[in-house]
């Protein structure tokens, strides 16, 4: 990402505002790290040509941020928030920003159906690369802005993060996401699932079923099997909700690529936020029965991405980057399908 066009296309983007047509999230800054990310530098700027129309202004701010509990999932305050994360990313190194952040933003992980955390996974892993650039630390700092502006619990998700009672067994990733529950009525956006979640009896019993990390080790190998689980269940689930099923994938991905710059301290409840997201993405949107995978023409991970890319849409590319790197991780050649599938049906 040496030649500069990530750092040109933030640059256009960071004119633009993180939401648009009323809540819908600006996915511009994520797909064009992925899209460089992967060496497809040269669909960026026409990729952004085309996307920036539909985007919103920067949103203005109020007044300065004095006290950030009160402001806190103020979506009202976004313009605030987005000047004081500025401020703060030009007097402090990045990295303490994100490590005082990271555990009062961990608890609000449902921020824009998961949005907030997806994008500032991106920001990092961009910072990661080279943070000697003015436009990523902007990124991070946008980023971070719209994750507080829009901060969410997940419902019964306290307990969870609090440490969960050691009055029963505890569940592995797999056993865990195959007993969460689904709720009845699934209709309507996001915000109206996920205030859904608690009346559903079985939802809070299957969302503290997962065995807690003991060490960063397990913490880490959770989020890698998390993602890896949840990108197979795309495959079974992915027909019902195509674009919203997509982030029970890219939440716990931009999870798992945060970790390097946290304390070792956090890894664990970071697995607790990221396990919370994906079962409850997976609760509101995904079937009780799922499909037999779909077969979809074999192919490498370079290949795959380059399918998304020329797809061009913005969820195809964040899925197929998240799989690629879990294939990756595991190996698993059914985790490539998982793009395939998803340009079939976006």
């Amino acid at each position: 990402m040496g030649d500069g066009i990530l750092d040109e296309a933030y640059e256009r983007l960071h004119r633009t505002g993180p939401e648009y047509d009323g809540w819908l999230s600006n996915h511009g800054p994520m797909a064009v790290e992925a899209l460089t990310r992967h060496g497809h530098q040269q669909r960026v700027h026409r990729w952004l040509d085309d996307y920036l129309g539909r985007l919103d202004e920067l949103p203005r701010g109020l007044r300065p941020i004095d006290d950030w509990r009160t402001a806190l999932g103020d979506e009202k305050r976004a313009g605030d928030w987005l000047a004081y994360f500025d401020r703060h990313l030009r007097e402090h190194p990045w990295r303490d920003v994100l490590g005082t952040w990271w555990p009062r933003l961990l608890p609000g992980i449902a921020a824009g159906a998961t949005h907030g955390v997806i994008r500032v996974g991106h920001a990092v892993r961009a910072l990661e690369a080279d943070d000697t650039t003015p436009h990523r630390i902007t990124e991070l700092a946008q980023a971070l802005g719209y994750w507080t502006a829009r901060w969410q619990p997940v419902p019964g998700a306290d307990r969870l993060l609090h440490g969960p009672s050691a009055d029963r067994e505890r569940l592995d990733v797999d056993a865990a996401l195959a007993g969460v529950p689904r709720i009845d009525d699934q209709t309507g956006g996001v915000r109206d699932r996920l205030g859904r979640l608690a009346g559903v009896p079985r939802w809070e019993p299957a969302l503290t079923a997962l065995r807690p990390a003991r060490t960063p080790a397990e913490a880490q190998q959770g989020l890698t099997t998390l993602v890896h689980r949840a990108g197979l269940n795309y495959l079974r689930f992915g027909h019902a909700s195509p674009v919203m099923l997509v982030h029970a994938v890219t939440a716990p991905t931009a999870v798992l690529r945060t970790l390097p710059a946290l304390d070792r301290a956090l890894w664990a409840p970071s697995l607790a936020a990221a396990w919370a997201a994906t079962a409850a993405m997976t609760s509101v949107y995904a079937p009780t029965d799922g499909i037999a995978p779909p077969t979809v023409t074999a192919a490498t991970p370079a290949e795959v991405f380059a399918r998304a890319a020329r797809h061009g849409d913005e969820h195809v590319v964040k899925l197929a980057d998240a799989v690629v790197d879990a294939h990756a991780a595991t190996g698993d050649e059914r985790l490539l399908t998982a793009a395939g599938y998803a340009g079939q049906l976006i």
